[in-house]
């Protein structure tokens, strides 16, 4: 069977769960392998988890280097040619597309951008969302060793235990490049992260200002959810951008996406759609979310986000 190598999104030791997502997806195409990089000792603490989830090898890929561009391309490049892959599974992000990008280019594969499912029938397939998600569109790889973007949430991530066999890959020496001379850690706070969020509490420019986001951030907080934010009330100033939701910000697909105050914008819609269950309170009963949500309330979430908080709390007394 052949490899299908995946590139492990860690952050300060802990693997981000789109990486479990990547790895189940990949055993639908061959054989996983964890492609680890970063700085001496990380492979020790992510690979037990590694091979709960289905990791056949963990390449190794280790340095000290402090080149501004990160050598996961080098590094991928050189397994590529090395092992010829059934594919290579990178998590949509800022970064794993722009290291989808170049590795494709840098390996002459195939690049399958932004998919929601794999098979493979005789080729790796991908599925995708598009247009807000009003169509589905299957597409082919038509080439050995595609590489092939997941969208984080788009594959429920399933346990089953692998070799995890570890293999140490040299890590090419890199040329004249810009160095890393700081690093500053984002504050993010205790909220889960928005990308890794089960549930994710929204609002929009139907909360009406940044001092009234709290309402968000309260019932947010009694779900132990992530905020997030609408274009609209991002441009409206009430939410830092970083926490936007949609075509042009952050495509997240929780558990359970509860919308406030948020009209339903094909632009919106195309970075939540793809959530297990939508709860949608707006008070225009003709608000386009309505179309998509699980359960809606036509009301005021002044009113409702409030009470919705309080039963929480009851619930869990």
């Amino acid at each position: 069977m052949a490899e299908v190598l995946v590139l492990v999104d860690h952050v300060e030791g802990e693997i981000k769960k789109s990486t479990f997502e990547l790895l189940t997806a990949a055993r639908a195409l061959g054989e996983p392998s964890a492609v680890v990089v970063g700085p001496p000792g990380t492979a020790a603490k992510l690979a037990d988890a590694l091979t709960e989830y289905g990791a056949a090898k963990v390449y190794v890929a280790e340095t000290d280097g402090s080149a501004f561009l990160s050598p996961e391309v080098d590094v991928l490049a050189q397994l590529v040619e090395r092992v010829q892959p059934a594919a290579v599974l990178v998590g949509v992000s800022a970064d794993g597309k722009e290291i989808a990008g170049r590795l494709a280019v840098r390996t002459g594969s195939p690049w399958l951008n932004d998919v929601v499912a794999v098979s493979v029938d005789g080729a790796v397939d991908g599925t995708h969302s598009i247009f807000g998600g009003a169509w589905t569109v299957q597409a082919r790889a038509d080439g050995a060793h595609p590489v092939v973007t997941v969208r984080p949430g788009s594959v429920e991530a399933v346990p089953a235990p692998g070799a995890g066999v570890e293999e140490v890959v040299e890590v090419p020496a890199a040329g004249p490049s810009a160095t890393v001379v700081a690093r500053e850690p984002v504050v993010t706070g205790e909220r889960p992260e928005l990308g890794e969020a089960s549930v994710v509490v929204s609002g929009g420019r139907g909360v009406g200002s940044a001092e009234q986001f709290a309402v968000i951030e309260q019932l947010a907080d009694a779900l132990g959810a992530a905020v997030g934010a609408s274009r609209a009330a991002v441009d409206s100033g009430y939410y830092p951008h970083q926490f936007q939701v949609g075509q042009t910000g952050k495509t997240v697909s929780p558990q359970l996406y509860i919308a406030l105050g948020i009209s339903g914008a094909i632009q919106h819609r195309a970075g939540m759609q793809t959530s297990k269950t939508i709860v949608v309170v707006n008070k225009d009963a003709d608000a386009p979310i309505f179309e998509i949500a699980d359960f809606g309330v036509v009301g005021d979430l002044f009113t409702v986000a409030p009470q919705l908080r309080e039963e929480i709390a009851r619930r869990r007394a």
